[in-house]
């Protein structure tokens, strides 16, 4: 992708999250930007990260493993986090964990026992988001807000872990206004079920983040806004 277009479209970005968060009353500094590179090639990723970016996420263990090593700016010790976001299989846990800092779709308590489990083997803290199914979608992983609470109370128990907060995708609509209900849902489960330092939201993606952003986001996912 041509540069300078990856550029304007970066800034473009950056400007809806911080006036989204004004029109919010909230610090725009709150917000992380999560750039999703899954369909974008190396070279982009690269570009992402020469012009700030410092979070980049993939959803398939095996396609990122193919290209992460080709992204010079991922190594070192200042490089960007890693965040992944795809639905997460326990026999991969392992090799995700070797790559990747944030996992997003912590989605069972057995998955979570895995996250564990792994993490303590190598010798790290796994920062880990618990997927809300908040809208109650058959084609989705997570936890039914009606069950998380007891879901909880095994995750934080675990060893090897920092629940850093919640997420969720809301339905897919056109509109983004419809998915408001859903990330207010996901606040407020947040405020209800998590102490503070465990209250990070994960939600919002192109076509909703502004709206995401408004009802707290800490950070959005953006991936076909960077690339238009």
């Amino acid at each position: 992708m041509e540069r300078e277009r990856l550029k304007r479209n970066l800034q473009a970005v950056r400007a809806r999250i911080a006036q989204a968060a004004q029109r919010a009353g909230r610090d725009p500094a709150g917000v992380t930007l999560i750039a999703v590179t899954k369909s974008v090639d190396a070279a982009t990723t690269q570009a992402l990260i020469e012009l700030g970016v410092g979070d980049i996420a993939e959803n398939r263990q095996q396609s990122a493993a193919e290209k992460l090593p080709l992204v010079p700016a991922l190594t070192g010790p200042q490089r960007p986090r890693l965040h992944f976001i795809g639905p997460l299989q326990r026999n991969k846990v392992k090799r995700v964990l070797e790559q990747f800092d944030v996992l997003h779709s912590v989605e069972s308590v057995k998955l979570a026992a895995e996250v564990s489990k792994r993490a303590l083997e190598l010798g790290r803290m796994a920062a880990i988001f618990v997927q809300v199914n908040v809208a109650g979608e058959e084609q989705k992983g997570g936890f039914a807000p009606d069950g998380l609470a007891a879901a909880l109370k095994e995750i934080v128990s675990l060893p090897g872990l920092r629940v850093l907060g919640l997420m969720c995708m809301a339905p897919y609509s056109d509109e983004p206004e419809a998915a408001r209900p859903h990330f207010k849902r996901l606040a407020g489960l947040s405020l209800e079920l998590l102490p503070p330092e465990s209250r990070a939201l994960s939600m919002g993606m192109s076509g909703d983040f502004e709206v995401a952003i408004e009802e707290g986001a800490t950070h959005v996912r953006v991936g076909s806004a960077l690339y238009e």
